[in-house]
């Protein structure tokens, strides 16, 4: 982040702070993709992303006078803390996570890690979108918000075995879609 960037952001947030709508909306504007993108992470449906998005910018806006600016990016922290709380918070009031026992699944493929250079990361993403959501939601606890399994147990009310023993599935599940795709690839 260039000085400039930092200089333009840390405005933005001392005029939002102040009420300017103006300010507001070009919080809104810069980082509803990108917040967008982040809850899309854990919801799948669009309908459902789209209200989350609603509460968190009402929250985000409504407290934005306890955020204290400390230096380029904590913005975005900050905007992504809220947004990823809300849709846990989602996620719990509407008993969206089903946890799957590690007996009932089927057995672990090989233990060697895919090649993940050729594949497009879109395409992963997606994968990732489509794994169950306690699945999904576990492994994006842990693997981009780098949340441990203690703090997810927290988090989500369950058990720290549970949380790693979902981690392990999603991340077997992912690596088997991962092999599909770059076998489909080598037809």
């Amino acid at each position: 982040m260039t000085s400039e960037t930092v200089d333009n952001e840390q405005l933005l947030v001392r005029r939002a702070k102040e009420g300017d709508t103006t300010a507001l909306r070009a919080v809104y504007k810069l980082y509803v993709r990108y917040l967008t993108a982040v809850c899309s992470r854990y919801i799948t449906n669009s309908e459902d992303v789209k209200d989350i998005l609603q509460d968190s910018f009402l929250k985000i806006f409504s407290t934005l006078d306890s955020y204290e600016y400390r230096g380029g990016g904590t913005l975005k922290s900050w905007l992504t803390k809220i947004v990823v709380n809300e849709t846990l918070k989602f996620i719990n009031k509407n008993n969206r996570l089903e946890f799957t026992d590690l007996a009932e699944t089927a057995d672990d493929i090989a233990d060697d890690e895919p090649d993940l250079d050729c594949v497009p990361s879109q395409v992963i993403f997606d994968m990732i979108r489509r794994l169950p959501d306690g699945y999904r939601t576990i492994f994006n606890l842990y693997v981009i918000e780098g949340k441990s399994h203690k703090e997810i147990s927290a988090l989500l009310n369950i058990g720290e075995s549970t949380s790693a023993s979902q981690l392990h599935r999603a991340k077997t599940m992912l690596a088997a879609k991962i092999r599909q795709f770059q076998n489909a690839r080598e037809l």
